[in-house]
């Protein structure tokens, strides 16, 4: 039977959403990392630092592990200003300001459509070196929805990186050869989140055989040749500009399965035992750590933590479904077996 320790990992870039659903993301979030970075496209969206704080009081609330820290970032809306961005660069909590372009996800109707109208705002985040967190596709109905994280990169973040070279940049949740090639071509201060999913899964798994919603999520899963190139990049290398973000987006089971169900893979409860088995499988169990645990701490400046994970070789049961006052979420890979799962957590000397 393998094994393997490792520091507790952090997710940068993950969805609770908010109310009742707490006690079920906070949970199990709580049970896999140390910190996360929550997502701002509630509703309404968290355009101000007053909104972020009295958000964190509401997932802290939520939380059992004294240890658990959410950290978050600005939803870049037209609304934001310069005393905004001063205010969120000098909170603790507050580690960048997301833009999702108009109509590429889930609650995005409050992004910014042409960037280049706020240009002076970028110009301030590359002053305070504060990240912009980008949803890097274009929204254009009439390019195709597997080419829009490409057509992005090219037409927009090339042009954008260029004009603010200095301007810390996350591509969120990559998902193309274009966008790993793109990201290593790139100074230390340009980097890229990787979900587990997009590691594991590619476009058969949602369309083969019958549509699956259970896979269905923006951007988009593509051909098995982007799949290789993602896994390339954290299976190989341990390149220092990728890390983990597993974009787990929960949501209820009637709005999940419908004629228009909703995009987002709920991962959270199979992401560290999805992603041993993965990394095993492709004997870099060693990277694991890298990928999962250091890279994103050291993008964001923060201190690796002082817990350690157990992971372990042994077969166990995604559960069918989490329930809470009437609200039920179906986790990806529902009903399923997984051959590794995490064990146990405890605390660690970095010297």
């Amino acid at each position: 039977m393998h094994s393997i320790n490792i520091i507790q990992p952090d997710d940068w870039h993950i969805h609770l959403r908010d109310d009742r659903a707490l006690e079920i993301t906070v949970a199990l979030a709580e049970q896999s990392f140390a910190r996360v970075l929550a997502m701002p496209n509630l509703v309404p969206p968290l355009t101000t630092v007053p909104s972020i704080l009295s958000y964190r009081s509401r997932i802290l609330a939520s939380a059992k592990n004294a240890h658990f820290n959410p950290y978050f970032a600005l939803y870049f809306t037209g609304e934001l200003n310069a005393n905004t961005l001063r205010e969120a660069k000098h909170c603790p909590w507050i580690l960048g300001v997301k833009w999702y372009p108009q109509g590429a996800t889930t609650h995005s109707d409050w992004g910014i459509q042409d960037i280049h109208q706020h240009f002076e705002h970028l110009a301030l985040m590359e002053e305070l070196a504060l990240p912009l967190l980008i949803h890097g596709e274009v929204t254009d109905s009439t390019i195709d929805i597997f080419d829009r994280e490409a057509r992005f990169i090219g037409n927009i973040l090339n042009p954008l990186q260029q004009r603010f070279p200095k301007l810390p940049i996350v591509l969120e949740h990559i998902t193309t050869r274009q966008a790993v090639d793109w990201v290593k071509s790139m100074p230390a201060h340009i980097a890229a989140t990787i979900t587990v999913h997009h590691l594991a899964f590619n476009r058969n798994h949602l369309l083969a055989g019958g549509l699956r919603p259970d896979y269905y999520c923006l951007p988009i899963l593509k051909q098995q040749d982007h799949q290789q190139a993602l896994q390339e990049a954290v299976m190989t290398s341990g390149q220092t500009h990728f890390f983990l973000g597993t974009d787990s987006a929960p949501h209820v089971q009637d709005k999940k399965y419908s004629a228009c169900g909703c995009a987002g893979c709920f991962t959270s409860p199979i992401a560290l035992a999805l992603l041993a088995e993965l990394f095993y499988e492709h004997k870099a169990l060693s990277l694991l750590e890298t990928f999962s645990s250091i890279n994103g701490a050291r993008f964001y400046q923060l201190p690796l933590n002082q817990q350690q994970v157990h992971l372990i070789q042994k077969e166990w049961m995604v559960p069918h479904h989490y329930t809470v006052d009437g609200l039920t979420f179906i986790p990806l890979l529902a009903g399923q077996t997984l051959s590794w799962q995490c064990q146990s957590i405890k605390g660690i000397n970095h010297e």
